[in-house]
């Protein structure tokens, strides 16, 4: 995979066999993501809102059709921006905050880099290349197991900063400041086999998750998920993981990074009204109609929408005695799927 900030699908295709349909995969429907969002839909019928994302959609002469935003041109971008709150966030804050989390988690400031003005004003960071050292009773292996989730998270810029979303900058790996990068950074730091750096690297990705409404921003998150993946082994061991590798690890993403509404813990669009038609016992056609009392009363645990599902990777799935336990996303919210 060439560096770059943007992630051609033509080249998953062509270099990784399996992949990007792997990628467009969403495991509560078992079905394709889907567009989520209006800005395509001159392009045809199956570029339309409710229709899924094909491989044809956007590979060969289609190849250029999902850009990050930073390429997107500025009428679109305050387009999305009005109608789905999409705003990106510059690296510098997304490093702001992530800091903030592991200040709390170390019990200390400034460890994986120092927040820095620069003389024109503009803000930015200065990486700290000492091994990282961590707090008593805590390891490397504890770092990157815990668990983080990054809400609405467009093409992830919090997750990996493989770029600068507002200036499209691309970042070198070790400079990285995204929660998947510290991890992925704390691997490197600690592991010099190429097999006990991808279970680490597993281990990692099962503990990052994200979601997100629109198919095209989802897609670019998980590719960029990927692509780091690839990235930091490179940077590791000189050479790209096996197929095998990459694969398994775009099978996690897909679980982990998955499509929904944030507020109701659906489908996007899956709520609403529904019309049931039976036969009783005379044999006469009985209509009902049902609306979804979540939508109506604001309750996220009444929705009669499609309620997404997610892995639970440290704990075996009682029916098929596989690792990953499904688990309804909703559930986690009141503690029922622990």
């Amino acid at each position: 995979m060439r560096t770059g900030i943007d992630i051609l699908e033509n080249e998953i295709v062509q270099q990784y066999p399996d992949v990007l349909d792997i990628l467009i995969r969403d495991h509560t429907t078992q079905k394709n993501i889907f567009w989520a969002t209006d800005n395509y839909e001159h392009l045809g019928e199956a570029y339309a809102y409710k229709a899924p994302i094909t491989p044809d959609l956007i590979t060969g002469e289609n190849g250029d059709i999902i850009m990050p935003r930073v390429h997107k041109d500025q009428v679109l971008q305050k387009s999305r921006s009005k109608e789905m709150a999409e705003v990106f966030t510059p690296s510098w804050v997304c490093n702001a905050q992530n800091n903030l989390i592991d200040d709390a988690w170390f019990g200390q400031k400034e460890v994986f880099n120092r927040e820095i003005t620069n003389s024109d004003g503009s803000k930015s960071w200065e990486t700290k290349h000492d091994k990282i050292k961590y707090p008593k009773g805590k390891t490397w292996k504890h770092y990157i197991r815990d668990t983080r989730l990054e809400v609405a998270c467009g093409e992830a810029p919090y997750i990996t900063s493989r770029y600068d979303s507002t200036t499209g900058d691309f970042i070198p790996v070790e400079e990285r400041i995204g929660i998947l990068d510290r991890k992925l950074r704390v691997v490197n730091e600690n592991v010099d086999s190429t097999g006990e750096w991808l279970k680490a690297a597993q281990t990692a990705f099962k503990n990052t998750y994200a979601f997100e409404w629109q198919g095209d921003s989802l897609l670019l998150a998980r590719e960029a998920m990927l692509a780091s993946f690839i990235e930091n082994y490179t940077h590791k061991f000189g050479k790209e993981p096996l197929l095998k590798s990459i694969q398994f690890i775009a099978y996690i993403i897909s679980w982990n990074v998955w499509q929904m509404d944030g507020l109701k813990g659906v489908i996007p669009n899956s709520c609403g009204h529904k019309t049931e038609v039976s036969v009783n016992l005379f044999g006469e056609t009985e209509t009902k109609h049902t609306f979804c009392e979540g939508c109506e009363k604001g309750n996220i645990k009444t929705h009669n929408g499609i309620y997404c599902l997610v892995k639970d990777w440290s704990n075996k799935d009682l029916k098929t005695g596989k690792t990953g336990r499904k688990i309804r996303f909703v559930d986690l919210l009141n503690g029922k799927g622990k």
